[in-house]
C-alpha cells in the first residue's frame, strides 16, 4: 500500500444504517414519495446491495445516504452520529467519511481539468497537505486502480469509460473514506470490463476496510458483490437477506419477477423451461402510490386483502426479511 493511501489515525470503519427513512418532494402536482419509510443497517465492512426497477428510488436513498439529500423523515446514522442532529461544522468534518461514485463517469469528470487536477480537487477542498502532498496522494490513487503515471496529463474526453470510472474511484480513493454510495457504477460500462471493476470494488474493500451501499438493477451483478440485499420498490423494501438467500430462494413475488427475467448462460431447451415470471404494466407513479401493498397491481398473486392490509415487515428465516402476506408460501 502506498504511504499516502494507508488508514487515518481516525479510520476505524464504522456502520450506517437507515430509520424509517422517507425523502418526499413537493411539486405542483403533488407530494412524491421517492422513498417512503425504509430501515435497514449496513454492517462495517460490509456490502449492501440495493436493487429495483427504474423508478423504484434507488438513487434518491444512495443519495441520501451519502448526504446530498436531507430526509423529509426518519434518521441516517454514521455510527454514533445521527445526519439529522449534526451542526454545518460536524456534518463538514464527517463529510469525507461518506462519499458517492455516480453512474456516468464522464459527467462526474470536468473536462476543463485534468485527470491528476481531478483526482487532487478533493484533497484541495479540505485543504490536506501540502501541493506536493497532495500530487503524490493523487498520483498513488491513481496506481492504486490500476491507472499510469501519464494519464494525469490527460482530459476525460481522451479515456475510456472504464478509465474514467477508475479516475473516479480514485478520486475518493484520496479522502481515504468508511462508506461509499456506488450508483449504478458498472451500467455504463461495456460487458467485457465490468467484471474489472467490480474486483477492483472488492479489492479495496479488503484493502481499506470500506463499507459499501452498492445500488443496481442488474441483479446478477449484485448477487456476485453484496453480503446482504435490499429489494427496492416504489420507494420501499419489499425484502431483505442475505444475498445467497435473496438469489436462490427468495420470498417476494417482486424479487422472484426480477431473478426469471435475468439472462443464463444455459442451452436454449434450458433457458425455455425456466418459467419467466412477467410483471404487467409499469411501475406505480410515487404521487399516488396504490393502497395496501405498493407492488400488488402488478403482483400476479395478488388478493382483496392486498389492497386493504400493508404487508407486515417480518423475518421468515434468520436475517431474512420480507413484506408480503403470502411469503410463507414460499418457504
Amino acid at each position: 500500500m502506498n504511504a499516502s493511501l494507508t488508514p487515518r489515525p481516525d479510520s476505524a470503519t464504522t456502520s450506517v444504517s437507515a430509520h424509517d427513512l422517507s425523502i418526499h418532494f413537493a411539486t405542483k402536482a403533488g407530494t412524491v414519495k421517492a422513498v417512503d419509510g425504509v430501515s435497514f443497517a449496513i454492517q462495517p465492512g460490509e456490502t449492501f446491495g440495493i436493487i429495483g426497477e427504474s423508478g423504484s428510488g434507488k438513487t434518491t436513498l444512495g443519495r441520501a445516504l451519502a448526504g446530498l439529500l436531507k430526509p423529509s423523515a426518519g434518521d441516517i446514522r454514521y455510527g454514533e452520529h445521527n445526519l439529522r442532529t449534526l451542526s454545518r461544522a460536524e456534518r463538514k468534518r464527517l463529510r469525507r467519511d461518506h462519499q458517492i461514485i455516480f453512474q456516468d463517469p464522464h459527467a462526474a469528470l470536468n473536462p476543463r481539468m485534468t485527470i491528476l487536477q481531478s483526482v487532487i480537487e478533493p484533497l484541495d477542498i479540505i485543504g490536506e497537505g501540502d501541493r506536493q502532498s497532495r500530487r503524490q496522494t493523487a498520483a498513488d490513487a491513481l496506481e492504486r486502480v490500476g491507472l499510469p503515471a501519464e494519464i494525469g496529463k490527460r482530459y476525460p474526453h481522451e479515456l475510456s469509460g472504464g478509465q474514467k470510472q477508475r479516475v473516479n474511484i480514485a478520486r475518493t480513493l484520496t479522502l481515504r473514506p468508511k462508506f461509499i454510495v456506488c450508483d449504478e457504477v458498472v451500467a455504463a460500462l461495456d460487458v467485457s470490463i465490468r467484471g474489472s471493476i467490480l474486483n477492483l470494488f472488492a479489492d479495496l474493500q479488503k484493502e481499506f476496510g470500506i463499507t459499501y451501499a452498492f445500488i443496481t438493477h442488474d441483479i446478477s451483478v449484485v448477487s456476485h458483490v453484496s453480503d446482504r440485499i435490499g429489494v427496492l420498490y416504489l420507494g420501499r423494501l419489499m425484502e431483505q437477506g442475505p444475498a445467497d438467500a435473496i438469489s436462490d430462494r427468495p420470498l417476494h413475488p417482486y424479487t422472484q419477477a426480477l431473478l426469471s427475467a435475468e439472462p443464463l448462460p444455459l442451452p436454449s431447451d434450458l433457458r425455455d423451461s425456466r418459467r419467466r415470471i412477467r410483471l404487467e404494466g409499469e411501475i406505480p407513479s410515487p404521487l399516488n402510490p396504490p393502497s395496501g401493498c405498493p407492488f400488488r397491481t402488478r403482483c400476479p398473486k395478488a388478493e382483496a386483502r392486498c389492497a386493504e392490509q400493508v404487508p407486515e415487515w417480518r423475518e421468515l428465516r434468520p436475517e431474512h426479511w420480507v413484506a408480503c402476506h403470502f411469503a410463507e408460501s414460499n418457504l
